[in-house]
């Protein structure tokens, strides 16, 4: 079947909402990393944890709470219609990089036991897996670096 053009070239990426989408995407991100940081809670809390059981656990809620903090500015910034593509890069980066760190740190804490002997556990862990693939990583932070350079060199300076 021969395709048809549905704008210009680039448009969909540059399209009003796509900045807002992206973010929405880390905010279910972040939703999947919640059901491991409640495994690991729960196992720190099914025997006496160790400082190194603590210091994970701990790590994982920091690495929530920063994660919460910059959606819950993102959301504000999107209903105000002021959410653009370089906020929306940064959040994403944040919190797809706080959900890697709390699935190695599950991984670490728990070990292989429950990818093998807890379903749900497993399930969750692969589909968060999967779904920060759509994050790519250092190709999303050169994105994200040309933004800013390019905003710099408009506004000539940059925000920090």
């Amino acid at each position: 079947m021969p395709a048809q053009p549905v704008g210009e070239a680039g448009w969909y990426l540059s399209r009003p909402g796509f900045a807002v989408g992206g973010a929405g995407v880390a905010a279910c991100w972040f939703g999947g990393a919640v059901g491991i940081y409640r495994h690991l809670l729960r196992s720190a809390q099914a025997r006496t944890p160790d400082q190194l059981a603590l210091a994970w656990l701990g790590e994982a809620e920091r690495l929530l709470a920063g994660a919460a903090v910059i959606l819950e500015h993102a959301a504000g910034l999107a209903d105000a219609g002021q959410l653009d593509a370089i906020a929306a890069h940064q959040v994403r980066g944040q919190v797809a990089g706080a959900c890697t760190r709390i699935l190695q740190l599950s991984g670490q804490a728990t070990g292989p036991g429950p990818l093998t002997a807890d379903e749900e556990y497993a399930r969750r862990a692969a589909d968060l897996g999967i779904y920060l693939r759509q994050h790519h990583a250092a190709r999303d932070d050169a994105a994200l670096g040309q933004l800013v350079l390019d905003s710099a060199g408009t506004a000539g300076r940059s925000p920090w």
